[in-house]
């Protein structure tokens, strides 16, 4: 009965929570979409009921269309706009500009951050843990430190979000021949979920 039971568990734990997350995702979306619709374009006005899901379908609508407008000349104008706008209001001026400059770093195609996996001893010698590429220190620090100094952000277990900035020597860190997808699933599960085995010749100590 005991193994009946854990595997009726193991069964159920993952499409409960993969259920329940998608639904906080929904009902999220739902929450600041919704409200915007006019009333005669609400599907309660209209139908008598709420069409679960539809924030979504909006919401990654207007992404898109944000997308292609700001990716033509007309569009970029706009930006360029109201960036200037917000450039004189003070607080909003460096909230906005500090968490551009983070996403443009995150989501870029040519960037470097959170694009490759490393095994780093941390917090101390002969303690291992893993951490990500953030790029390279910059300004004043890459000149008092060198350049073979690199940018790590060593996440928590087993929520990734909160985490350590690290500034250490390449040669200090192996590079893991892993996704970063596979690294964050290691590390989510504890160490529980090991990534796939690969020959150890793949792995390499240099990061260029």
């Amino acid at each position: 009965m005991r193994r009946y039971f854990i595997t009726g568990l193991l069964i159920w734990i993952p499409l409960s929570v993969t259920v329940m997350v998608l639904a906080w995702i929904i009902n999220t979306l739902d929450g600041w979409i919704m409200p915007w619709l006019p009333n005669h374009l609400n599907p309660k006005s209209i139908l008598g009921f709420n069409i679960p899901g539809l924030g979504v379908v909006l919401c990654a609508f207007i992404l898109f269309a944000t997308g292609v407008i700001g990716a033509n000349v007309l569009g970029q104008r706009v930006v360029r706009f109201w960036e200037k706008l917000l450039a004189r209001i003070p607080v909003v001026k460096s909230l906005y500009y500090s968490i551009k400059q983070v996403s443009d770093t995150l989501f870029s195609d040519s960037g470097k951050a959170f694009s490759k996996a490393l095994l780093v001893q941390y917090p101390r010698e002969g303690i291992w843990t893993i951490g990500f590429l953030t790029g390279a220190p910059g300004a004043d620090i890459a000149q008092r430190l060198g350049d073979d100094h690199i940018s790590i952000y060593v996440p928590t277990t087993p929520n990734p979000t909160s985490g350590f900035f690290l500034m250490l020597p390449e040669a200090d860190v192996i590079e893991l021949d892993m996704s970063v997808d596979e690294a964050l699933k290691y590390i989510i599960s504890m160490g529980v979920v090991a990534p796939p085995s690969r020959t150890p010749e793949n792995s390499i100590l240099l990061l260029k």
